[in-house]
């Protein structure tokens, strides 16, 4: 078997090589069956896909699909992964009692990839609290911070497919890690040459079962950033409907709103339930119409006032909202982003809370329709690059010296207030019913908040091209296309001349009418950003941590009166079909 291996022209020597200290290492036997089964079944592809790298921290940390081989989610790679951490947290904190919490969401194998997770941390003799159930990833994050920890660590492939899971890794500051210890930790990873060198000895004397008492605190912090009270003592009986699509909103969703005053709130019972197959939906994704199918149904069944659906590990949550036509409408990122930062600012403004010293963060791929708002009510909003852990990280930089109200990036991500440092769909929730009980109060709907809020700054329009290129020949296409984006870019992208050119990775900002460059002032990340005459922006991202390349567009014009939205809507629709034709991206 192992002969035939060594045989084939198709795997390459570090490939191999990869395989075989696999078969021949101190593996377990069913990990070793596993791989035979492969190389006797001739599944080379597998093969060559499970063990030609070995799996790196993206934008979301450690992800992949669930099975054996270096590039896959097992109790190998997690073992190795919480290694090689172990060591750096001894390298950065020496002589200091290490602390670690650990959570996970409902995927399958989460809960075991905790324990092995727990297991390892506390076999190098760091202390571990421990959530004894499923909790969301931004309470991880509150937790670290709570508990002053060193890091943290949640089990979760957040919205991914059901054969993914995940490994987020945070830093003491309760965000996610960024440069430079993103990069230590997978050295030290690196560095672990053989699977005996990981500690799996659980150590049960150093970990400390966690859960309501950190729910408790949690759901005090997020209540006591409420800003519209009386708002909602009048709309307390507002109509949501809420799913948490079989993930862990469950646990604190439902508990938030009741805490904010909220009475009339519909869990959608089909997706109540926790369920890492995630039974009725193919993926687990409130970005994904179908994944909200049923909760519209309910919806449109009581005449609900506003509709949530939050991801597996609830960092992310998309909403629906009456437009007007009376009919449920599924609102992208950018949309509910925008409005709720309108909603932060202008209620923060209202309650004479805005000095000056105010900013809000978003990333370079989301609207820029929030900078427009952010800048007419005296507010700052900085930009970082994709990835909420850059977020995070300015939110860190600037604590003390600025006030953080939100931010948010598109994928459906958003915070509110400082003391979690990650996307947080749980305050997001509460927040959103909050916006939708201060616009009911003044006798309009979120949808003509938006709509007035495109009057008053322009109608921004986006729309998201995801392009799926799967394994190594995926991966070498996909730096292809960036490489010739970056040499031959267009000269006019739906009948407007490219103007400027944002190279990340380059860190340049060059300007094609003068040729003057200046810097991005951001660290180095392969994205290109290519801006028209009339204000089009299309940004091309590869994905850190799915076999994607993202194409983000956005298109805006002038919006005279609300009533004309319907028109413009048709019109900024079919300048991004020009785009798309432009730039090929079908």
């Amino acid at each position: 078997m192992e002969g035939t291996l060594i045989e084939s022209t198709k795997i390459d020597k570090a490939t191999k090589d990869r395989i075989n200290q696999w078969l021949n290492g101190n593996y377990d036997s069913q990990t070793k069956d596993e791989i035979k089964g492969l190389i006797k079944g001739g599944k080379e592809d597998e093969l060559i896909d499970s063990f030609y790298k070995d799996l790196e921290f993206g934008t979301g940390g450690l992800r992949g699909i669930m099975g054996v081989g270096s590039n896959r989610m097992n109790k190998y790679t997690i073992g190795m992964a919480t290694q090689g951490l172990s060591n750096y947290l001894k390298k950065s904190f020496p002589g200091e009692q290490l602390k670690v919490a650990i959570a996970h969401d409902s995927r399958n194998n989460s809960d075991y990839f905790a324990k092995i997770t727990a297991e390892v941390f506390s076999a190098n003799g760091i202390k571990v609290y421990f959530f004894k159930a499923l909790r969301p990833t931004p309470e991880l994050s509150f937790a670290v911070r709570l508990l002053g920890c060193h890091s943290g660590v949640v089990l979760t492939a957040s919205h991914n497919p059901k054969e993914y899971n995940g490994y987020k890794a945070y830093w003491k500051d309760g965000a996610q890690m960024i440069a430079p210890h993103d990069k230590n930790t997978i050295t030290e990873v690196q560095n672990i040459k053989d699977v005996s060198d990981i500690k799996f000895q659980r150590n049960d004397a150093l970990i400390e079962n966690i859960g309501e008492e950190i729910d408790s605190k949690y759901l005090d912090m997020i209540h006591s950033l409420s800003i519209s009270k009386d708002a909602i003592k009048r709309q307390k009986d507002l109509k949501i409907v809420f799913t948490p699509i079989h993930g862990t909103g469950i646990v604190l969703v439902p508990d938030v709103l009741k805490k904010f005053g909220f009475t009339n709130i519909n869990v959608v019972e089909e997706q109540s339930k926790p369920d890492g197959n995630f039974p009725t939906v193919v993926y687990p994704n409130p970005e994904e119409p179908d994944a909200l199918s049923l909760a519209l149904k309910k919806a449109k069944e009581i005449d609900a006032d506003i509709l949530m659906g939050t991801d597996p590990d609830s960092d992310r949550v998309g909403i629906a909202v009456k437009n007007h036509k009376g009919e449920f409408q599924l609102l992208n990122g950018n949309q509910t982003g925008s409005l709720l930062l309108n909603y932060l600012i202008n209620a923060w403004k209202e309650a004479g809370k805005i000095k000056g010293k105010e900013f809000i963060v978003k990333t370079i791929v989301t609207t820029y329709l929030i900078d427009k708002i952010a800048a007419d009510n005296g507010v700052k909003c900085y930009n970082t690059l994709t990835g909420f852990k850059y977020i995070a990280a300015l939110i860190g930089e600037l604590e003390g010296k600025e006030l953080f109200i939100g931010g948010g990036e598109e994928s459906y991500g958003y915070l509110v207030g400082d003391q979690v440092r990650d996307k947080d769909a749980i305050s997001s929730c509460a927040f959103i019913a909050e916006m939708a009980a201060y616009a009911k109060d003044k006798g309009v709907s979120l949808f003509d908040m938006m709509r007035d809020m495109y009057v008053k700054y322009g109608f921004y329009k986006e729309k998201l091209i995801s392009l799926t290129k799967k394994g190594k020949s995926g991966a070498e296409e996909i730096q292809q296309m960036m490489k010739d984006l970056r040499n031959n870019p267009p000269k006019v992208v739906a009948g407007s001349a490219l103007i400027q050119l944002k190279d990340y990775q380059a860190q340049t900002i060059k300007d094609l009418k003068t040729g003057k460059e200046t810097p991005t002032n951001l660290p180095k990340e392969n994205v290109l950003q290519f801006l028209t005459e009339d204000g089009t922006l299309v940004s091309a991202r590869p994905s850190g941590t799915e076999p994607k390349i993202k194409f983000y567009i956005s298109v805006n014009t002038p919006l005279s009166k609300k009533e004309d939205y319907d028109k413009v809507n048709i019109e900024l629709d079919k300048k991004i079909e020009s785009v798309i034709n432009d730039m090929n991206l079908k």
